[in-house]
């Protein structure tokens, strides 16, 4: 199961980046995460862990598998019967604005269930987590 979100924000890719990074900061602009805790000090790496609290799922800790400073960085969750990939890309456009690429995939045997029961949501929270790394980058 694969679900995406984009968006085009007016910002440059240096400071969506600078947001997008600052995990225990997102509640602050994505109604899709009420928590949000890095699992130790410093810069999100290869490695890193956080722990988020999202409305009508159980708490999760993602682990950073994958990640191009400034560009893109991919952080996985397990549980049983299921693993679930997030993945954030930037891309540089002309005039100093960025196009943001948000997916969620799950592999597993119930991934499939998981993605029926869920998939709504799942589309839901990617959304509000486009639309809020907009208006936060936007703002300056």
């Amino acid at each position: 199961m694969r679900f995406e979100a984009d968006t085009e924000i007016a910002a440059d890719v240096e400071q969506v980046w600078a947001v997008l990074v600052d995990v225990p900061r997102w509640p602050e602009w994505t109604a899709s995460v009420s928590r949000a805790e890095r699992g130790e000090p410093g810069p999100l790496a290869v490695g890193a862990t956080a722990r988020l609290t999202q409305p009508k799922l159980r708490p999760a800790v993602w682990r950073v598998t994958d990640l191009t400073e400034g560009r893109e960085f991919t952080w996985a969750s397990q549980t049983p019967g299921v693993r679930t990939r997030g993945e954030h890309r930037l891309l540089p456009l002309p005039g100093g604005r960025t196009r943001v690429e948000l997916a969620i995939a799950q592999f597993g045997p119930l991934a499939g269930v998981i993605g029926w029961l869920y998939g709504d949501l799942l589309r839901r929270y990617l959304r509000l987590e486009a639309d809020g790394l907009k208006r936060r980058s936007e703002r300056g």
